[in-house]
């Protein structure tokens, strides 16, 4: 009788490992999904209508690549945003300036004239205080100020120069203008030079607080005590001071202004201390205008965006200069030109009777 062999089942051939090592076992990854092939998976993967709709996904998504990849490329090509009466300048010349820096040093001098501005006599007779007055900002708030009928003391630091133009300019516009020399930082000076202005004009209305300090830092820990007692005193120390000297000329119907910044609303990680000060004058703004309000005297504030004026060559290498702006919304600096009617507005009692307590942002877009 013949019989039948059994062939014995074949085992699975194990997987070699090398001696001394401990084979390895797949784990399933717990958030993958499990894929089960159904019937029921096939039907749906079949139905005409979702292959539309997926069809149709799938071009929207490369519609919008396409646009993504057009804006992408018109961004390598961003030019400045031009938005005013005429062309203002885009790039920045790389140049780096002395501490306090000086306007008529600039290989591109700021423009303050504000030539399509022109005056309607918003702050006829009125008496006006600026600080930082005999450059950039300061300088064009002067200027513009004169053109609505104020007469302008230009409150300033060892800048001269600066200052007689200024001077020169105020003069020219038909106001009466008185340049003072000194340190906002020490009280005295302060109200020196208040009642120097209030005997020389007969009398105060408006104090803009312009002067300031900037130097970067890249860390908090190499931040000096000497450097940042400055810029406290100046920034915020200075503003406090200035406001207490004048506010015994103030009548009903005068005003402060207060000059703030972006890096007071965002911050800058270079400016820590700067950032902080400006902050402190937005808050400040806000809390002397709710104390003054019953005595009729408004406080309101400006917080520009990046403006070209001796502050910043005078704090940053030559190179950041030439890149100064460029990062804003706007893809340029501002003129001060630019920010000074901004100034008048809030001064006068005939446009911002009802304001008061307004940190009013002037940064070239939502951001800055």
């Amino acid at each position: 009788m013949a019989t039948t062999r059994k062939t014995p089942a074949r085992r699975k051939a194990s997987p070699k490992v090398r001696k001394g090592s401990t084979p390895t076992k797949a784990v399933a990854d717990p958030d993958r999904p499990r894929v089960v092939k159904t019937a029921t998976r096939k039907a749906a993967a079949s139905d005409p209508r979702a292959a539309r709709v997926a069809a149709r996904q799938r071009r929207l998504q490369d519609q919008e690549k396409a646009k993504d990849a057009r804006a992408a490329k018109k961004a390598t090509k961003k030019t400045a945003t031009q938005a005013g009466a005429r062309r203002q300048p885009e790039a920045m010349p790389a140049q780096q300036l002395a501490k306090p820096g000086h306007e008529h040093e600039l290989e591109l001098a700021p423009r303050f004239l504000a030539p399509d501005y022109a005056g309607s006599g918003k702050l006829q007779g009125m008496r006006a205080i600026v600080t930082g007055g005999d450059s950039g900002i300061g300088r064009a708030v002067a200027v513009l100020f004169a053109r609505e009928g104020a007469d302008v003391a230009v409150l300033h630091l060892d800048e001269a120069e600066d200052a007689d133009i200024t001077r020169q300019h105020v003069e020219r516009e038909g106001g009466r203008c008185v340049v003072i020399a000194g340190d906002v930082r020490d009280p005295r000076f302060c109200n020196k030079a208040v009642k120097q202005v209030a005997k020389a004009f007969g009398g105060i209305d408006i104090l803009v607080n312009n002067a300031a300090f900037q130097l970067h830092c890249e860390r908090l820990e190499d931040l000096e005590d000497a450097h940042l007692q400055e810029t406290l005193q100046t920034n915020i120390g200075g503003y406090i001071q200035m406001a207490r000297a004048v506010l015994p000329h103030l009548g009903e119907g005068a005003s402060i202004i207060n000059t703030g910044s972006e890096t007071g609303i965002f911050g800058s990680k270079a400016l820590i201390d700067y950032s902080a000060t400006k902050g402190a004058i937005h808050a400040f703004t806000k809390a002397l205008a709710s104390q003054l309000l019953p005595r009729g005297i408004r406080v309101n504030c400006v917080a520009p965006g990046p403006v070209w004026t001796p502050l910043n060559p005078a704090d940053k290498q030559a190179e950041d200069v030439a890149e100064f702006g460029k990062d804003s919304d706007m893809g340029r600096p501002a003129q001060p030109e630019e920010l000074s009617p901004a100034y008048v507005f809030l001064a006068s009692p005939a446009c911002a009777s009802y304001i008061s307590g307004v940190i009013l942002p002037v940064m070239g877009g939502p951001r800055g």
